[in-house]
């Protein structure tokens, strides 16, 4: 494809990045500078200029463009570079933004702004941080096949009663799959006898309902489901949301915003969430108010800085799990070397959201592995599939090695995967592919 970028932000870059080998990709950048250190960095081609100017989106190319996507960090920029490329060509237009009431606008119509699609990162990222929530030493969680399968990812701490374990041994849940170890940077596909070393982040599969029993079984001594208590520290768009869909899970989780107004806007929209105003870096409150006996506490403040300070402050109290909104994508390592248990960035959520539209092939719903070291993929199987009417056994020998399949849906039913388990046309198939081969694994499923 030919795929024109406006905005070479963190985003627009995390993008092209990801496509420059296998697409045609432009982009087009206000800054001459930042056009300059693309050209040599990746394989793109740069135009300086307005991304939403009819003459820069004519000199980047746009008639030969099948999709635009819109990356800057200003809203109304990316849906009037949308609108105007729909009015100029055919392409796929995604726009990226972070106001829900646009969503909302584009949602009821399906055709406003003339965007084929829309990504909000405030709801994207509170999503991302609500899926963590409830399922212990989980780093990654996304779902699949409607929601009645979910790939997640944990770490093997110390104190884990499956350290040390075999993945035989590990393994005692009738849907669930164990797709991968991830250890330092190898991605090892277990075996029965593979050991679970300390450290290890192991990559499962299955039933929503198997998955928290397998976090229960990786960090027994945390809550597990709707029972964690869990503080929200600011009232930005994102800590609104994340307390928002907290009420809708079941959860009553408490939110401290510092500003009155915003304060009391809050504790209206927010029925089930208790709204304390106070700054969130204020030890004696944070003692007070027994924020030190919490299971989760999600930093969603308006700084990285302040956001690390308020999960180190939590640490120190006794808090068992600190999730960090971290706005600079490079950052994200540093929070978690200096002790925050997980580092969320709405950048890279939200990119890893655009990416998935440019896969080839038929798959339907792609999840990327801990910066595209691997890849969860959902695909409807046809009867030209290397797995259609075969039984697993059979067909994955003659597919890459690194594939794993972790789950399949037939109807409404969800079906395990074992050896002799025959796949027909219109299962859906959820499989785990090391990133080098997952280019080569979609289109022959």
């Amino acid at each position: 494809m030919r795929v024109l970028i406006i905005g070479a932000g963190q985003v627009g870059e995390s993008i092209a990045a990801d496509l420059d080998d296998s697409h045609d990709v432009v982009i087009v950048e206000s800054d001459p500078s930042r056009c300059e250190e693309l050209t040599y960095r990746l394989d793109v081609l740069t135009v300086s200029g307005d991304g939403t100017a009819i003459s820069t989106l004519e000199e980047a190319g746009i008639h030969e463009a099948d999709m635009v996507i819109a990356t800057t960090d200003d809203d109304e920029t990316n849906i009037v570079a949308c609108s105007t490329a729909k009015a100029t060509c055919q392409a796929f237009t995604i726009a990226r933004i972070k106001n829900t009431e646009f969503l909302n606008t584009w949602q009821r119509s399906g055709t406003a702004f003339g965007i084929d699609f829309m990504v909000c990162t405030n709801l994207l990222t509170a999503e991302s941080i609500v899926r963590l929530i409830g399922l212990p030493a989980a780093r990654d969680v996304d779902p699949f096949a409607d929601g009645r399968v979910q790939m997640a990812e944990f770490e093997v701490g110390e104190d884990s009663p499956i350290a040390d374990q075999t993945v035989s041994e590990a393994d005692r849940f009738d849907s669930l799959t164990f797709a991968a170890l991830l250890r330092d940077d190898d991605v090892v596909i277990p075996r029965g006898e593979t050991p679970i070393d300390v450290g290890d982040r192991v990559v499962v599969i299955g039933s929503p309902e198997s998955v928290r029993e397998f976090a229960a079984d990786v960090a027994p001594h945390e809550h597990v489901g709707t029972n964690e208590e869990v503080v929200v520290v600011g009232g930005s768009e994102i800590g609104y949301h994340t307390a928002r869909l907290l009420e809708e899970r079941g959860f009553d989780p408490r939110l401290v915003e510092r500003d009155p107004d915003r304060a009391r806007s809050l504790a209206e929209e927010l029925p089930g969430t208790v709204v304390m105003e106070s700054d969130a870096t204020d030890v004696g409150f944070l003692e007070r108010e027994h924020v030190g006996e919490a299971d989760v506490l999600v930093a969603a403040l308006d700084s990285d800085e302040k956001n690390l300070l308020s999960c180190l402050l939590a640490k120190r109290l006794g808090v068992e799990r600190t999730v960090a909104v971290v706005d600079q994508t490079a950052y994200v390592d540093l929070f978690e070397t200096v002790g925050i248990d997980i580092g969320v960035s709405p950048r890279a959520v939200v990119a890893e959201e655009i990416t998935r539209f440019t896969r080839e092939g038929r798959a339907e719903n792609v999840a990327i592995i801990e910066s595209d070291r691997a890849e969860v993929i959902e695909i409807e199987i046809d009867a030209d599939s290397a797995l259609a009417n075969r039984s697993i056994q059979e067909s994955i020998a003659d597919l890459p090695e690194g594939l794993v399949i972790g789950a399949i849906t037939r109807g409404d039913s969800l079906v395990v995967p074992r050896g002799e388990t025959v796949v027909e046309p219109g299962d859906r198939v959820v499989v785990f592919a090391d990133a080098d081969v997952a280019d080569e694994v979609t289109p022959r499923l």
